[in-house]
């Protein structure tokens, strides 16, 4: 699944060509993704202006003028694309290839910007695991995708302070409290794992034992905030460098990819200063976690 980085990415690169301009035609080319579209779908969005671009967790949201949401999800292998008349681009930065195979193409938004120009944004989906939903207006933050969701992690609110009350008397490991949506949203399997071997913190530690007394905040909670904070906002740089002046038409990870510290790194010596230990990898609820089982305690 493309994490947090990547949907900004993703975000960043279609807001220039979607936020302002009207959607003048939509083509719906089959009945489903990984859930049924919404009911007149195509009829719906015709016509509307296209208010703002947010991303919310894992999730794009497109803010219409009538106060209509649309939820995207890029599930494991969607991807967006831009055309303007024979070129094709597409948006964002992913750890594995993304399709332009037409027979994929699902969705295509035909926009109207108001200098006159036209692009196309289409939506591909091999797999077809993404979706695309509505959230009626004034129903957004009352959605069953959106309500639950936790704090984000890309700003100032995510400090040791509120991991600490986060995880106060949590005995379930540290992975796993940060995989939790409820509580931090967005966060997914690899930039946790590159967190916190940055923060020096073990995957199997439970997550109270970052916490003061009394949900008071420590050094270790200090520590894993500011980690969680970087990693992500890295990603992103990352990510948005890949797309300069919007040619990052492969759809690959882009620079990023070769700065895991551990992720995917089994058997790799730790890259920390000083520490002479070796990438490890565990399996926690399923899903594998890469450490360093000397450098992070």
């Amino acid at each position: 699944m493309p994490e947090l980085p990547e949907v900004e990415t993703v975000r960043r690169g279609l807001q220039p060509f979607m936020e302002g301009a009207t959607i003048t035609a939509v083509e719906q080319r089959r009945p489903d993704l990984r859930f049924p579209f919404p009911d007149h779908f195509a009829e719906r969005l015709t016509g509307r202006r296209i208010e703002a671009l947010e991303r919310r967790a894992k999730y794009l949201i497109v803010h219409l003028d009538d106060g209509l949401g649309l939820i995207s999800h890029l599930g494991m292998s969607g991807s967006y694309r831009i055309e303007q008349g024979e070129a094709s681009d597409m948006p964002g930065a992913f750890h594995h290839d993304r399709s332009k195979n037409a027979l994929h193409d699902h969705v295509v938004m035909h926009l109207g910007a108001k200098d006159g120009t036209k692009n196309r944004i289409i939506y591909n989906d091999p797999r077809r695991f993404g979706f695309m939903l509505f959230a009626e207006p004034g129903g957004l933050n009352a959605h069953p995708l959106i309500k639950d969701l936790g704090t984000e992690p890309t700003g100032n609110r995510l400090d040791g302070s509120l991991l600490a009350k986060l995880f106060h008397n949590k005995a379930a490991p540290l992975k796993a409290a940060l995989l939790d949506q409820k509580l931090i949203a967005g966060l997914g399997n690899i930039y946790v794992c590159e967190a916190m071997w940055r923060a020096e913190l073990s995957p199997t530690r439970s997550a109270g034992s970052i916490a003061g007394e009394n949900g008071k905040a420590t050094v270790m909670s200090d520590r894993l905030a500011g980690a969680i904070r970087s990693v992500i906002a890295d990603a992103i740089k990352a990510g948005g460098s890949s797309l300069k002046d919007y040619r990052q038409a492969d759809g690959e990870l882009g620079y990023f990819q070769h700065s895991f510290s551990v992720y995917d790194r089994e058997g790799a010596a730790c890259p920390r200063d000083g520490c002479n230990g070796t990438v490890s990898r565990i399996v926690q609820s399923g899903r594998s976690t890469f450490y360093c089982p000397v450098c992070q305690h």
